[in-house]
């Protein structure tokens, strides 16, 4: 079976890109003798198309298509994410046609179906997990990145996007919550998030650099008041640092007892609570990437057989906007 593989995505910086890049190599790791992927963003000579972000999803596919769905936070909240326009709609109605649409947790499983009307047997729950070189590291490694971004010996972290600010993440409101410990954040920056008041930022790290940063922490914050999947928290866990996340159901869903939660309105409770925060760490979910992967292969053997005429399947609702 050969799979057109939408790889624009490992070039993004955020978790989408992380998604792609872990998922693409464990695909490559468990492919069968008679498996093929192919970096594509057009189906010509595959037998499913897998597009791993919604803006890779294609409106008209001549073959079974495949979209990774992480979350619909831009439908559910249209009135305060207007930079999204027509044609990022118009993705959105490509994920309700595919064959098989794949999702980080029951959570977006659950959205998919109440906002996009996609029968919930072409929806598929496929955990993600922590990269393979997300690993605690020693104190030689933690010195020398604390080093080389000028970091204090205590911190609290943040970790993702700052290319704009995300109203569901909350980090200008983070970073004006009073706390008790230095607050880094890390993730690529452009201008605003470099005017945040009391912050430090480290801008865009390596994996090995991000994997000690996560090691040096005294714990992961994450301020979130909505998430699809919540990578950074897995992420933390398997460096073995605590995490203290808002509690939003899916990433209740992913970590369960493993994360410290506190009420998703409460900043300073958050900022306070992972300031206190101590050892042991609980071990990550025990998921792997290649775990991911042969899940991934089923997926597109399902879509192959279950190939069906697109008429009556898109069933696009408009949420209700507050």
């Amino acid at each position: 079976m050969r799979i057109a593989f939408d790889s624009r995505a490992t070039t993004d910086t955020r978790g989408i890109g992380r998604y792609t890049r872990c998922l693409l190599e464990a695909l490559r790791a468990t492919e069968r003798d008679e498996d093929e992927i192919v970096e594509a963003h057009r189906p010509r000579r595959a037998g499913v198309y897998h597009a791993p972000w919604v803006p890779g999803a294609l409106v008209h596919c001549s073959v079974p298509q495949v979209v990774t769905l992480h979350d619909l936070v831009p439908l559910k909240r249209r009135a305060t994410y207007l930079r999204y326009g027509r044609s990022h709609h118009l993705r959105y109605m490509a994920v309700a046609r595919a064959e098989r649409v794949i999702v980080p947790t029951q959570v977006v499983a659950d959205d998919a179906e109440a906002i996009l009307g996609i029968d919930p047997e072409r929806i598929v729950v496929i955990p993600e997990a922590p990269a393979p070189t997300m690993t605690r590291r020693g104190p030689e490694e933690i010195a020398a990145v604390r080093a080389a971004h000028d970091l204090p010996e205590e911190y609290l972290l943040w970790v993702g996007g700052l290319d704009h600010p995300d109203p569901r993440k909350r980090v200008t409101e983070l970073a004006s919550t009073p706390r008790d410990l230095p607050l880094v954040l890390v993730g690529a920056a452009k201008r605003w998030a470099h005017e945040l008041p009391d912050v430090l930022l480290t801008d865009h790290v390596s994996d090995d650099e991000l994997a000690a940063l996560y090691s040096g922490a005294r714990a992961l914050v994450l301020s979130s008041d909505e998430e699809g999947f919540g990578l950074p928290p897995v992420e933390a866990l398997a460096c073995g640092t605590p995490v203290v996340a808002c509690d939003v159901p899916a990433v209740r869903e992913v970590l369960g007892d493993r994360a410290t939660f506190v009420a998703a309105d409460d900043l300073e409770g958050l900022l306070r609570t992972a300031a206190a925060s101590c050892g042991p760490t609980p071990e990550p979910p025990p998921w792997t990437w290649e775990d991911a992967a042969r899940a991934t292969w089923d997926v597109y053997r399902e879509a192959v057989t279950a190939l069906r005429p697109l008429s009556g399947r898109m069933r696009l609702r408009t949420p209700r906007v507050a």
